[in-house]
C-alpha cells in the first residue's frame, strides 16, 4: 500500500517554533512502522517557516514575503537535519523534495515529480516533501497549500496513493460538542457537522484546509484519515481504522 502521511506545524513544533524533538521522534517511529510493514510512504512535513521564526528570534510568523522566505530557508535546514538523524537511527534514508503550485500545473514538471517520488519509495527511501516557501509567491492569495494539506492531496493523487493521513493536534474530526467522529461516509455537508477549526500563529492551515483536502482526496478514491499526531498508531489507523476519523475513498 502506498500512503501519504502529512504532519502539521503545531504537531512537531513548540509554541515558539522550536522543533519538538519528542514529537519528531514519535512521528519518525510511526512512519518507520509503516515501512517495516511493507508500505510505501511519502512524508509531507510542515514546520520550516516556524522553525526559522524561532531560530531568528522573531515573535511570530512574519507577513512580508521576503521575511517568510528567509525564515523558510533557515528553518528548512534545521528540520531536515533532525529528520535525517532520526530516520537514520531507524535504518532509513530520506530524500528532500520542495514544491510549489507550478510543479503541478505544468504536466512535464508534474511527471518529473511523480517519477522522482516513485523511484525514491521503490528504493526504500522516505521522501520528505514540503512547500518551497523560499520561492513560493505568497502574495498570490489562495495560492498557498494551506499548511501543506492541499499539497498532501496533490501528492497522493499524483502518485496514485491508496491512503492519505493528515496528522494534527486533535483526535480527529470533532462534532459541535467536541466529540470525535469515527467515520464519515459522506463529505457533502461535513462542514456543518463539525466544530470550526482554528489555526495557530505559526501555521497557515486549520480544519477548513484539511476538509478541503479530504473532500478532494475521497473524490479521487483515496481513503483519508484525520488523526492526532501525538496519539495515533499509524499502522493501526490504516489497518483497523479505529483511531481518528476515517473518510472512505469516494465518500461523496
Amino acid at each position: 500500500m502506498r500512503i501519504v502521511v502529512k504532519v502539521g506545524t503545531h504537531s512537531i513544533a513548540t509554541k515558539t517554533g522550536r522543533p519538538d524533538y519528542g514529537s519528531l521522534k514519535r512521528i519518525v517511529r510511526e512512519v518507520h512502522s509503516l515501512t517495516a510493514a511493507g508500505h510505501e510512504v511519502v512524508f509531507v512535513s510542515s514546520g520550516a517557516v516556524a522553525a526559522g521564526v524561532e531560530a531568528l528570534g522573531l515573535d511570530s510568523r512574519p507577513t512580508a514575503v521576503n521575511e517568510i522566505q528567509m525564515c523558510a530557508a533557515v528553518g528548512q535546514a534545521r528540520f531536515i537535519f533532525e529528520y535525517e538523524k532520526l530516520f537514520a537511527r531507524k535504518g532509513l534514508k530520506i530524500g528532500q523534495i520542495l514544491l510549489t503550485h507550478y510543479d503541478f500545473e505544468d504536466y512535464r514538471r508534474a511527471q518529473n515529480v511523480r517519477k522522482a517520488l516513485e523511484l525514491l519509495v521503490s528504493q526504500g527511501i522516505v521522501p520528505i516533501v514540503n512547500e518551497n516557501d523560499v520561492v513560493a509567491d505568497e502574495e498570490l492569495k489562495g495560492r498557498t497549500f494551506g499548511d501543506n494539506d492541499w499539497l498532501s492531496f496533490l501528492i497522493a493523487k499524483l502518485t496514485k496513493a491508496d491512503a492519505l493521513i493528515l496528522l494534527t493536534t486533535v483526535d480527529g474530526l470533532l462534532d459541535a460538542n467536541g466529540r470525535r467522529i469515527p467515520r464519515v461516509d459522506s463529505t457533502r455537508n461535513v462542514g456543518k457537522l463539525v466544530r470550526a477549526g482554528e489555526k495557530g500563529k505559526l501555521s497557515k492551515g486549520g480544519m477548513d484546509s484539511k476538509l478541503k483536502a479530504v473532500k478532494a482526496a475521497v473524490a479521487s478514491g483515496i481513503d483519508t484519515f484525520i488523526a492526532n499526531a501525538a496519539k495515533a498508531s499509524l499502522l493501526q489507523l490504516v489497518e483497523k481504522k479505529q483511531q481518528g476519523t476515517f473518510f472512505p475513498g469516494s465518500a461523496l
